[in-house]
């Protein structure tokens, strides 16, 4: 049935045991597609049942889908005209591994950061108001990601309009999965059909006229259905609540569904799923499955930077009681699982709550502790009012170890960490660290560990390039370090770019310098190298607007200096999705353009 699906309204041909049995092929496919192409397995096959039942009963693109994130929507790809396309998901010139407006009319917003999706549905559902439409908006979120404190800003908007809002909390994890059964079915079919809605309307225009009666009996309402339902919260902030119900049972779903979609309020729909449903190595390990890694050739075994990472908070927390690890749910990204098994009474997981992580940090720090905050640096830009004012102004003693820095590859342009550099150097009291490998990536933390006052040392995506990486070795504040000495050009080389800048120097004779810090600069060094040499060129995985090389050119303003520079970075645009190798190909961030930058 798969192959003769070519748009939404196909599906809505099909009866309920040809609708399971799509989902089968669905899941299938899935699996296959996933493992020769890499991407989020456990939480797509863990939505197959919600998409379809949601394409049966709605009509996109009038109707719109607004999923939170956006990895878990495969499905929502296939069923929209883009099946022959999976083969070239995350790949260069393919397919998102997210939705992205600019791929389909079906995906009605685009996303890759969580806890998104109820604000930009709930302005999607004032503007069809605003233009006197009545299709339904839906955004679909996880419960991980209604963590996050901008969910809670938008429910609380929400629940003081009347827009046609329709919330689908797709939870996995949650203790609440015992109510799953045949009472909750009922209550769901009950309460979300006609007869319910209508007599709750009529009771309440009734006991409107009595106004000592109404606050007692709507109190009473709510909290006898939340001793069966746990509605309360949503239903307090002004949104109705119905659920929960089994989210892989696909005709549950759409008689909900169908249900739902005549009541106007902002509403919200309670399903129970599991991630890696119907794949049982993924149910058993949801996370080892959650994102999954195409076949590779490689043979490097060196360790990630996230691992180097890890094993230096391991080993530093042995010695010093002061260490207090924090993530933002990124705890096996960011390399802290042995962290978090050591030393549990030491390790705070927030949740997807960056905001909250950088204060909390702040206000750990003011009794005498060194919180180290790991984050990805693409995460890091939601906290950057906390980080300005909640840290660099009370200039507090915090580590933030910035994953992910510069290009990721596959995960795009809403995962890519190619603006820290820029957005975080015009702040004071700070200093930043851009390692050139994991030996120095050691250095850098051995010296944030003794250094008072807000530290970043951000790291890329992807292996070191070298195997023994642990010292007790530091490095000196604001010093760079040159690598190479040639004659005429010299290559101001920031973090992994050292790498690229050493092979062009062999074939140009040029010297390199690794700059170590970007913020401070080794101005005496710089000041020297501009007055030696004919030619500057520096280099960095950041987008070239304000960044490093930026830096290194208003000080040579600053001080009259007219040897000319030449910024290598990231260009002025949106960026593509791909593998990191070819991404540094096509932004230049590799020795055929360092060469033609030095002879032009």
């Amino acid at each position: 049935m798969l192959n003769n699906i070519h748009k939404p309204s196909d599906i809505k041909k099909l009866d309920i045991e040809e609708l399971n049995a799509l989902a089968e092929e669905i899941k299938l496919f899935l699996i296959d597609s996933i493992e020769q192409t890499g991407g989020h397995l456990s939480s797509n096959l863990g939505t197959i049942e919600l998409t379809l039942a949601m394409h049966y009963v709605f009509d996109t693109p009038n109707d719109t889908f607004v999923w939170d994130v956006g990895h878990q929507a495969y499905t929502h790809k296939i069923l929209t005209g883009r099946k022959d396309l999976m083969s070239t998901l995350r790949q260069k010139g393919g397919l998102s591994g997210f939705t992205k407006r600019s791929e389909s009319e079906h995906d009605a917003f685009g996303a890759g950061h969580s806890s998104t999706s109820i604000s930009a549905a709930l302005g999607i559902a004032i503007a069809n108001k605003l233009q006197h439409k009545s299709d339904t908006s839906i955004a679909v979120i996880g419960d991980g990601a209604l963590s996050g404190g901008m969910s809670f800003e938008a429910m609380n908007h929400a629940g003081d309009t009347d827009a046609n809002l329709l919330i689908i909390l797709n939870d996995n994890d949650m203790s609440i999965s015992q109510n799953v059964g045949a009472l909750s079915k009922y209550l769901t079919r009950l309460i979300s059909g006609k007869i319910y809605s209508t007599m709750k309307s009529k009771s309440l225009k009734f006991l409107e006229r009595l106004p000592r009666v109404q606050k007692f009996a709507k109190r009473s309402e709510e909290h006898l259905k939340g001793m069966f339902l746990p509605g309360t919260l949503f239903e307090e902030l002004g949104i109705e609540y119905f659920g929960p119900i089994d989210g892989h049972d696909i005709p549950v779903l759409i008689k909900a569904l169908k249900n739902l979609k005549n009541i106007e309020n902002p509403r919200i729909l309670h399903i129970i799923t599991k991630k890696g449903h119907g794949l049982e190595a993924a149910e058993q390990n949801p996370l080892k499955f959650h994102g999954i890694s195409p076949p590779s050739n490689s043979t490097n075994n060196f360790p990630s930077y996230s691992k180097v990472f890890g094993e230096w908070l391991c080993n530093s927390a042995k010695n010093d009681e002061r260490i207090i690890g924090i993530t933002p749910a990124m705890s096996e990204g960011s390399g802290m699982v042995n962290f978090e098994k050591n030393f549990p009474d030491r390790f705070i997981d927030v949740a997807i709550a960056e905001q909250h992580a950088v204060t909390l940090a702040g206000g750990i720090a003011t009794k005498g502790l060194k919180p180290v905050v790991a984050i990805y640096s693409t995460f890091l830009q939601r906290g950057y009012d906390q980080f300005i004012h909640d840290i660099a102004l009370q200039n507090l003693n915090v580590i933030f170890a910035i994953d992910r820095a510069g290009l990721v590859g596959a995960d795009g342009a809403t995962h890519a960490g190619i603006f820290d550099l820029s957005f975080l150097r015009c702040i004071p009291n700070i200093v930043i660290i851009a390692p050139s490998s994991s030996i120095e990536m050691y250095k850098a933390l051995n010296f944030s560990l003794n250094f008072d006052g807000p530290v970043c040392v951000r790291f890329p995506r992807g292996k070191s390039v070298i195997e023994d990486f642990t010292t007790s070795a530091s490095i000196e504040i604001g010093k760079g370090n040159i690598i190479r000495t040639g004659k005429d050009i010299a290559i101001f080389a920031f973090g992994n770019m050292l790498e690229p800048a050493l092979s062009a120097s062999e074939k140009i004779d040029a010297t390199v310098i690794d700059m170590r810090f970007v913020k401070p600069l080794d101005e005496n060094l710089i000041i020297d190298t501009a007055n030696s040499y004919k030619k500057l060129i520096s280099i960095e995985d950041n987008t070239a607007s304000g960044g490093a090389g930026s830096a290194i050119n208003e000080l040579l303003q600053s001080k009259n200096i007219k040897t000319p520079l030449h910024i290598i970075g990231v260009p002025d645009l949106v960026t593509e999705h791909g593998s990191q190798d070819e991404l540094y190909l096509l932004y230049g961030l590799h020795e055929e353009n360092i060469i033609n930058v030095a002879k032009n």
